[in-house]
């Protein structure tokens, strides 16, 4: 019995040694590691609730590009500076955001509204150097095989080149130049209005058209008649002052692939969508210049008929997507304006 008490009272010391043990172990972070991560949570919260339908889907987009890379870094020449700029595209989009939503500062407002567009000009091009990512080849001869069943044994590019003039060149130019201003007008307007409902939905679906384009150029490289057909450089479309100007564009931003499907026609397409849900009179303005522009493409050689029905197709889609999304709670991004 004496040794039952012995080893009962034993253990219990043993049990508050180690109870006291356990109190003093340094389990829990310092009281300042707390703060960082705290303070880090409402940073990152207050990014969510900034965010709008728009974030929503470049963040996605940004994500899939960063898995591609990730995954295939080896067939992307410089993966790492990649990766490095489009982490920092995200960081950087990430505190815009937060800033425009507890600012009332008409700069950054201003930022917070139009950063789009300079963001797809930015991904367009780097296209150049991911087409290949997935995929080495080019796929234009299923294009070419289409577009010449399509046009009743001929290829569209090659027969337009039997009408070429200087005139019909420049207007074709011309019209092709219009797609800018599909990407700009009707925004402005809405912007400028205050209609900023109207305006996030036609971004949003801008958005969906653009970076639809772009993964797909990613799954499906295609180089586009100008490269696929090179013997007809020989027989430039000689203009004027409109000619020089796509000629200067082209020269510093000409994309070796991403033809397929055409992202003048996507986003114009969108364009028209939203102008004809929010201002009827702009549709009918611009709906004889968008049908040229559909032509000029494979007039000027940048797109096969099949890239343009393919543009018509995802733009449509991504007008009701972007529309769908404006529904989700959250979707009209939190401004402090």
């Amino acid at each position: 019995m004496k040794y039952t008490r012995r080893l009962a009272s034993a253990a219990a010391e043993a049990a508050r040694d180690g109870a006291a043990r356990w109190n003093d172990a340094p389990d829990a972070p310092p009281a300042s590691s707390l703060e960082a991560t705290r303070a880090l949570l409402r940073r990152l919260d207050d990014v969510r609730r900034a965010c709008g339908a728009f974030e929503w889907v470049t963040f996605a987009y940004l994500g899939w590009l960063i898995a591609v890379l990730l995954i295939f870094h080896r067939n992307v020449a410089h993966a790492a500076t990649y990766l490095a700029v489009h982490a920092a595209i995200a960081v950087a989009l990430a505190w815009l955001v937060r800033r425009a939503g507890r600012s009332q500062n008409a700069a950054l407002q201003f930022a917070r509204h139009w950063y789009p567009l300079p963001l797809y000009l930015f991904f367009f091009e780097e296209l150049g150097g991911l087409v290949h990512a997935i995929f080495p080849q080019w796929i234009d001869q299923w294009l070419i095989e289409f577009d010449y069943r399509f046009a009743g044994g001929m290829q569209p590019a090659v027969w337009f080149a039997r009408y070429a003039s200087p005139a019909l060149n420049d207007f074709m130019q011309f019209a092709y130049m219009t797609y800018f201003l599909y990407l700009f007008i009707l925004p402005a307007i809405l912007y400028a209005r205050k209609e900023r409902l109207a305006f996030w939905t036609t971004m949003t679906a801008t958005a969906v058209a653009n970076y639809s384009i772009y993964a797909i150029a990613v799954l499906l490289p295609t180089e586009s008649p100008y490269h696929a057909f090179a013997w007809l450089r020989a027989q430039p479309l000689a203009g004027s002052h409109c000619t020089a100007a796509i000629n200067f564009i082209e020269r510093f931003g000409r994309v070796h692939g991403a033809a397929f499907p055409s992202a003048h026609v996507a986003g114009s397409m969108v364009a028209m969508c939203a102008a004809w849900r929010y201002r009827r009179w702009l549709f009918w303005v611009c709906l004889p210049f968008f049908a040229s522009m559909c032509v000029a493409t494979v007039y000027g050689r940048y797109h096969y008929v099949a890239d343009v029905l393919a543009g018509l197709v995802v733009g449509h889609f991504a007008w009701v997507a972007g529309g769908w999304l404006m529904k989700r709670k959250g979707a009209a991004p939190e401004t402090a304006a």
